[in-house]
């Protein structure tokens, strides 16, 4: 990646933000080729950038959701004081253990003095030490809200990365059609450059023959609206690659999210130019198999997998809640609380609570079902629209393939036409007029076949769209 930042610096100038001055373009023409700049755009583009985040993110959420089960320590202090007495003072430190079963367990140390305790409050002078267990033995005991969330949150890491992947795939599609169109648009430009010098050869010829008598005056006239005809096309094949390089710009970024521009002296790999190996299409593949292990079908999957965890915990809420808990207790004794240890000591509780009718549980529970319902059926829909779009654009790279073929032979034989005219023409046997309609009909014909391999270009790069190949070359990138 540093020798191409080398030569892109070379190549490029960096676009001025507010003030600062630009950067000199190089002199000399330099070919800017199509691997370079992929791997430009998947190095430094925002958009990239972005994706990158999404796995922070995923990182964050389990980060979050592992602190549900973090331990807690804290303290209650509650004191009364009044007419210079002190009526009560309770005090209750200790420790909170949440555990992935969905126990809970404590311990700590509870003292309680004061003139004016209420009878369940009163302890020995050197206070209660406790540890217990809570026990959810109905709602909760399979799953809990602590649980959920986690499980939630390693599948929403898992989706971070098939949404990282996606945002990438796009980006470097709509990279590469922009590098096609850029390229192509060049050829248009070269194919007309050549043609305006031929014409004004032509011009030139035909005007000192007239002069000499040799040709009519009026072939000066053919051959000058046929060059005129020609400079008009190759302005406007000008502004076409303008802004095809102005767009392809604005997938052009440096290190530190600088903007760079193409310079006026860098132009395209010629489009009949080779793919990268990473990007050769292959024979029809397993389209089943492709699209299975796509990136948008592996983010519906883990969306499911996300939903059913939902749907899991919904279904725990329609369970009472009934928490068991078991707390021994013991007397501070010597300053060694094992000592006063007794099995026959201890506190237990048992908790209740169930809503009647259930209304709000059944209609989560509900929501969430549709929830699913709704994504598999996005899934089965995206999984149609993938295998229909790699069979188009195979087909299409295919027939594109045969155009070709078919075109440049197509593109000899209307050159052969052509010269055989300018050899009729200069035999007495011909007209401008037919030398001109010949060129016409050549130039067309090598804008057609131009037009051909574009489409070509960008047929591998829908195939390589989707079935994902962009974003399996950008993870061998960065591992």
């Amino acid at each position: 990646m540093n020798r191409t930042l080398q030569t892109l610096i070379c190549l490029l100038f960096c676009l001025p933000i507010k003030g600062q001055a630009q950067t000199p373009a190089v002199a000399d023409s330099l070919q800017f080729d199509f691997d370079s700049f992929m791997q430009q755009v998947a190095a430094h583009h925002p958009l990239a950038l972005q994706a990158d985040l999404l796995l922070e993110t995923g990182e964050a959420a389990v980060l979050k959701a592992r602190g549900g089960f973090d331990p807690k320590a804290g303290t209650e202090v509650y004191q009364k004081y009044f007419d210079d007495k002190q009526y009560y003072s309770l005090i209750n430190g200790g420790l909170k253990v949440p555990t992935w079963f969905g126990l809970e367990f404590k311990g700590g140390l509870e003292q309680n003095t004061g003139a004016f305790l209420n009878p369940e409050n009163t302890l020995p002078s050197a206070g209660l030490w406790y540890a217990g267990i809570t026990v959810p033995i109905g709602r909760g005991l399979f799953i809990d809200e602590r649980r959920a969330m986690l499980r939630q949150a390693q599948v929403f890491q898992d989706m971070t990365e098939q949404e990282r992947l996606l945002t990438v795939n796009d980006l470097l599609f709509d990279a590469a059609r922009a590098y096609w169109y850029w390229s192509g648009s060049y050829q248009n430009r070269q194919i007309l450059l050549d043609a305006v010098e031929a014409a004004r050869v032509r011009f030139e010829a035909v005007k000192q023959a007239a002069l000499f008598g040799d040709r009519a005056a009026i072939d000066t006239l053919e051959a000058g609206i046929q060059l005129q005809n020609l400079q008009v096309s190759l302005q406007a094949a000008e502004i076409d690659y303008f802004k095809a390089g102005m767009y392809l710009s604005t997938f052009l970024w440096l290190e530190g999210t600088l903007p760079m521009e193409i310079s006026n002296t860098t132009i395209p790999s010629v489009i009949t130019g080779p793919l990268p190996d990473w990007l050769q299409p292959e024979l029809l593949p397993n389209t089943a198999s492709i699209v299975s292990a796509h990136p948008a079908i592996q983010y519906y999957g883990l969306k499911l997998d996300e939903l059913d965890i939902e749907r899991r915990w919904k279904a725990e809420q329609l369970k009472p809640r009934i928490d068991l808990s078991y707390n021994p207790i013991t007397e501070n004794v010597g300053g060694n609380p094992i000592t006063g240890f007794s099995p026959e000591n201890y506190t237990w509780g048992l908790s209740f609570s169930m809503p009647l009718l259930l209304r709000k549980e059944r209609g989560d529970l509900t929501l969430t079902k549709i929830k699913m319902e709704n994504t598999y059926l996005q899934r089965e829909q995206k999984t149609l629209d993938l295998s229909t779009k790699i069979n188009a654009y195979y087909n299409e790279w295919n027939i594109s393939n045969d155009q070709i073929v078919i075109f440049e032979q197509a593109v000899a034989d209307y050159f052969t036409l052509w010269q055989a005219e300018i050899r009729l023409f200069d035999n007495g046997e011909s007209s401008l007029f037919l030398i001109n309609s010949r060129q016409q009909s050549y130039i067309s014909a090598l804008q057609k076949l131009n037009e051909f391999r574009i489409k070509n270009k960008i047929a591998v790069s829908g195939l390589n769209w989707s079935t994902a190949k962009f974003a399996t070359w950008y993870n061998q990138l960065t591992p």
